[in-house]
């Protein structure tokens, strides 16, 4: 089976946001346009095999099985979460590895009064 993958808006923020850190930080335009076009091909890869990458511990936050997808190395590894809804894949956002999971940020925010959906 191949699915189809979506990006959906919070995904695609949280990618402009990551290539336009990376382009004030090095100064290189080219670098983060790379960096767009390196994570782009590895979603791409979600159509033949999904279900390869495990369920991550997000899916709380989220209310559904979240899977995890990673790219980059080191100090610049990035998790790529989706859902697998039928035929489509949908990538729901792009997080920095080093970032606390949306469940504890969560739970950060409901005990600082300011709770609600996070995604």
């Amino acid at each position: 089976m191949t699915y189809r993958v979506t990006i959906q808006p919070r995904a695609e923020r949280d990618i402009l946001a990551v290539a336009q850190w990376i382009e004030d930080q090095l100064n290189s335009p080219a670098k983060a346009l790379r960096w767009v076009r390196g994570i782009r091909a590895k979603m791409e890869t979600l159509k033949a095999s999904p279900k390869r990458c495990p369920v991550d511990p997000d899916s709380v936050a989220f209310g559904e099985e979240v899977r995890v997808l990673l790219y980059g190395k080191r100090h610049g590894k990035h998790r790529i979460l989706f859902a697998i809804r039928g035929d489509m894949v949908h990538v729901l956002t792009v997080r920095h590895s080093a970032r606390r999971s949306l469940t504890e940020e969560r739970g950060h925010d409901e005990d600082e009064g300011n709770g609600g959906p996070v995604h």
